[in-house]
């Protein structure tokens, strides 16, 4: 009978030796966060089962698994968004309740949400300045460690600039900046390169394996198979809400790693009946639009047509339409003479 490959991610215990630039875990040191048998209900719904996680100082973890998983659940917890059902967080050796993000915080543990939360009239130095407190110091006073930071990690931003006049790209330096001003040891980010060009998401990852470097845990939640080969040294996978394996990365196919997410090969084939005809189903015949936010995206002459049996795709980078497009499409925008 031939093996089947992912028994050794299933029975894998816990990852404790890494492929990409090989990560030596020091016994002699607490593991950086421990969650053990962490269980969050809510109506109808079991969304983490008794779920078992371990970060190691320097370590990147990725999170894995599908929409519903339980994935944003656990970042919660983790953060004192949320607080669990049952189930213990130990943080450098000693048990923890995170009962806020506050408490998150003081103990050194950031995160960067998927939507940013910065104020966009204000610039960079201002919303940082609000994030940390009127103990820290005036926007002014904060500027020269902002520059300090944000050159030392590669992520060069003008602490006087606008946010509104920033990229996405330098929006997210932005709000990683601000977590670093605060001397974090686990940072955990959220889907992060979603909004990012390839050359972004490179730069980024350059910026988390400088940090890994230094000690700083990171929690990297994705679902770009590829990047989470190239960049983490570990990973937890969850699967309806419990943990269907831990394992390296680096050691898996792209196959191996779906199997753990959503179940056996044979649920990752879609079958489809032969669709006849090619009539179309949606039309878009130059829509133009004008968005009355100062910061959002208008549309202009804008035409689309989607036929039976197809699938569009609607690619760009993040704020050049696809929101404005969709809420146009649904109905929950209108136009004017419609």
């Amino acid at each position: 009978m031939k093996p089947d490959p992912l028994a050794r991610i299933l029975l894998y215990p816990q990852a404790t030796h890494f492929a990409s630039e090989p990560f030596m875990s020091n016994h002699a040191i607490p593991a950086r966060l421990q969650l053990r048998h962490i269980t969050k209900r809510y109506p109808g719904c079991l969304a983490n089962d008794a779920v078992d996680l371990t970060i190691q100082p320097g370590e990147i973890h990725a999170l894995l698994g599908e929409n519903g998983a339980g994935k944003s659940t656990l970042m919660k917890i983790i953060y004192g968004v949320t607080q669990p059902d049952a189930g213990s967080i130990i943080w450098q050796g000693q048990a923890q309740i995170m009962r806020n993000p506050a408490q998150a915080r003081s103990l050194g543990i950031g995160m960067v949400f998927q939507h940013f939360s910065l104020f966009e009239t204000l610039s960079v130095a201002q919303n940082i300045a609000l994030a940390m407190g009127a103990a820290a110091g005036t926007p002014k006073q904060l500027e020269p460690r902002i520059r300090e930071v944000s050159q030392r990690y590669g992520m060069a931003v003008e602490p006087q600039r606008l946010v509104h006049s920033l990229s996405i790209g330098e929006r997210q330096k932005v709000e990683i900046i601000r977590c670093l001003m605060q001397d974090i040891h686990l940072l955990i980010l959220d889907e992060p390169t979603s909004v990012l060009t390839p050359q972004e998401a490179e730069e980024l990852f350059v910026t988390l394996r400088h940090l890994a470097s230094e000690g700083c845990s990171i929690l990297f939640i994705s679902h770009k198979l590829g990047e989470v080969r190239a960049l983490c040294h570990s990973a937890t996978v969850l699967r309806n809400g419990k943990v269907s394996g831990h394992c390296i990365p680096a050691e898996c196919s792209d196959l191996e790693l779906a199997r753990l997410m959503v179940g056996d090969a044979e649920g990752l084939t879609a079958h489809y009946e032969k669709v006849s005809g090619g009539a179309a189903f949606l039309q878009v015949d130059r829509l133009s639009w004008h968005n009355p936010d100062p910061f959002g995206c208008s549309l202009k002459d804008l035409s689309l047509e989607v036929c039976s049996g197809e699938i569009v795709g609607i690619a760009g980078v993040a704020g050049n339409g696809q929101d404005e497009l969709l809420a146009l499409l649904s109905g929950e925008q209108t136009l004017p003479h419609a």
